[in-house]
């Protein structure tokens, strides 16, 4: 029995070392280790022998079966070893290479698009882009501003409150100050950003996108603001387009207008849409001339407000995408609804 035994180990042994993949060697131990095996069949029967075979038969089966066992493990680890070494070979991935299919070319986003467009047509009138801080203190955001201490705006119920004396900016206006505070004039710069206030509907969200606008000069007045506006608008909203002002108030401006751009949705015949309600105008900015009490905070800079004059602007780049691209609601810029995305580019 044991001769037979060696004989059983002996050829399992060689068809271990002839399995070429981890299949074929599954195969070989259950042919040699499976329960119908012929091994594991004489270990079954070990205790229908005589007494005195039942010894040396069971340690020489046992033997067998355990060194076949660990044969069978080392030459699992080898193959599996190999076909690792062989897939990493044959399965590189060249990631340099384009997709498979073809994915579509991505684009800006409207807002993004839009901004670059308004920050392009004020780098060539000859204006710097800026940016500033979103968080900014109750100094740049209200006080260097002009906004009286009972302003409606400084209360907690339009801006958010980041401390006592630091708030989430409600404009890019901040960004007048540390400008002129950090050169004197000329000075011609836009400052495009995220700002911040309490308001949620069809046209406003409580994180919008500005563009600040700010030119410092000497002999500049209110003839100059219009004309920047309209090259503006034309460039934006087509070369057919007019702006007029209308009066208005903001605590950093006097004068203070509202600005709007001859309506581009009515009609060629004439008749009314339902974007300027049939007023033939879209309020788009407001703007003025900035004020001699904003120029006070940085007079120590160069900004005597007997010297010199500036105007001032600014947009909600939002509601520019809006009328530009007919947009009925700006909630749907921030949906990531592919839908909508997809119409822009």
């Amino acid at each position: 029995m044991t001769d037979r035994i060696d004989q059983i180990a002996a050829e399992a042994r060689a068809a271990i070392e002839q399995a070429a993949t981890t299949d074929a060697l599954e195969q070989v131990r259950v042919q040699y280790l499976g329960r119908k095996a012929e091994l594991p069949q004489i270990l079954r029967g070990v205790a229908d022998l005589p007494p005195e075979q039942r010894g040396v038969v069971g340690r020489a089966a046992n033997l067998a079966r355990r060194e076949l066992e660990a044969a069978i493990a080392a030459r699992a680890e080898a193959l599996e070893a190999a076909e690792l070494d062989e897939r990493l070979r044959t399965d590189r991935v060249d990631v340099t290479l384009p997709g498979d299919p073809p994915q579509p070319v991505g684009r800006l986003h409207v807002l993004t698009q839009t901004r670059r467009e308004i920050e392009d047509v004020f780098v060539g009138l000859g204006f710097r882009v800026l940016e500033g801080p979103e968080v900014e203190t109750v100094h740049y955001n209200f006080d260097a501003l002009n906004h009286a201490p009972t302003h409606p705006a400084r209360a907690r119920t339009d801006t958010f409150y980041a401390g006592e004396d630091v708030v989430l900016r409600t404009h890019t206006s901040p960004m007048q100050i540390r400008a002129m505070e950090s050169q004197p004039p000329p000075l011609y710069v836009i400052i495009p950003g995220r700002v911040y206030r309490r308001d949620s509907d069809a046209t406003h969200t409580p994180q919008f996108h500005q563009v600040e606008g700010l030119a410092v000069d000497t002999d500049i007045t209110l003839a100059d603001l219009k004309g920047t506006l309209l090259d503006f608008s034309r460039a934006i909203f087509g070369s057919e387009r007019e702006v007029r002002l209308r009066p208005h108030f903001f605590p950093f401006t006097e004068p203070s207008v509202e600005v709007d751009v001859s309506c581009f949705n009515c009609a060629r015949d004439g008749s009314p849409c339902q974007v300027c309600k049939g007023t033939g105008w879209l309020e788009i900015l407001g703007a003025g001339m900035v004020d001699p009490n904003v120029f006070a905070h940085v007079r120590e800079h160069g900004y005597d407000p007997e010297e010199i004059q500036g105007f001032a602007f600014g947009m909600g780049i939002e509601r520019i995408a809006a009328l530009k691209y007919g947009i009925p609601d700006i909630r749907t810029l921030y949906a990531n609804d592919v839908r909508v995305l997809e119409q822009f580019g």
